[in-house]
């Protein structure tokens, strides 16, 4: 008999996966965890019936996440991570000698022993020596920190389910709290293809538009995402993420990437016309 996990894009659309066998599953107080195996895309967790990342493609998301702001901020040494209890942003993050402390702040112990059993590879990062993690809720984490990172990474996974406070308007403005005064946040935006989509990229750049000088939106090719195609968002207190970005100083370090080019960095900026004219519509409206 053959196995398929279906992962729900709309009502009206699907993704299905064959799959070998299930390695996981176990209901939180958070979320639904599982684990399975598959040919084509390795190992896969899935939250809530939702793929969240596979062996195959995370490393586009956690090198679009992490190196798009580091090639841009010239002096980060104390980064927040939000989520990111797989561990593959914090394994990025571990490239830069010059970051000193890496908090990571992840509500669900059950979901970062899951990684670390099955997701080595990810969860390597976890135990550089700089991170720090934080079994808390990231919102009621953040409304005590001043001034205190370089950089923030949003790395939750879902604005509607149990992180969505951590999408508001609030969690948006200790953001920037949080940061120095030359702080940068990226955050995942999600995908705005599917019209049930479309609503929650709205509402996040309206919030970061309003919060933040500078508020840009770049692209990447994620093929386990929502219409394989996925949206982040970079909001800084003074740095541009294209007039900023110094590809000399990032590409003289020789971080191996798979994905990341200080090439492509540019050209994820340029986006289609009608995210461009969604993105400008949501920056004329009122907070």
């Amino acid at each position: 008999m053959e196995l398929w996990f279906s992962d729900y894009h709309t009502d009206k659309v699907k993704v299905s996966v064959k799959v070998e066998k299930q390695l996981f599953g176990e209901t939180t107080d958070f979320q639904r965890i599982d684990v399975f195996d598959s040919t084509e895309f390795g190992r896969f967790l899935s939250s809530d019936g939702s793929i969240v990342f596979s062996e195959k493609d995370e490393f586009v998301y956690d090198e679009m996440i992490v190196h798009v702001p580091m090639a841009v901020h010239p002096h980060v040494k104390n980064v927040l991570v939000i989520g990111g209890g797989d561990g593959g942003v914090a394994r990025e993050l571990a490239w830069y000698d010059e970051i000193e402390r890496i908090d990571v702040v992840e509500p669900d112990r059950v979901f970062v022993e899951a990684c670390r059993q099955f997701f080595p590879d990810n969860a390597c990062g976890l135990d550089d020596p700089r991170v720090n993690i934080y079994y808390e809720d990231g919102l009621r984490f953040l409304r005590s920190r001043h001034g205190e990172y370089d950089l923030i990474i949003n790395d939750a996974i879902d604005p509607l389910g149990h992180t969505a406070g951590l999408f508001t308007k609030e969690f948006y403005g200790n953001c920037y709290r949080a940061l120095g005064e030359d702080g940068i946040m990226v955050y995942q935006h999600g995908s705005p293809f599917y019209d049930e989509d479309e609503e929650s990229c709205r509402v996040m750049h309206r919030k970061a538009s309003h919060s933040f000088p500078i508020s840009r939106v770049y692209q990447a090719h994620i093929p386990t995402c929502s219409s394989g195609y996925w949206l982040f968002g970079f909001a800084s207190k003074k740095y541009h993420p294209l007039t900023d970005l110094d590809a000399k100083r990032w590409n003289d370090r020789n971080i191996r990437t798979w994905y990341y080019t200080t090439n492509l960095h540019r050209g994820a900026f340029m986006l289609p016309r009608y995210v461009e004219d969604m993105l400008e519509e949501e920056e004329g409206r009122k907070r």
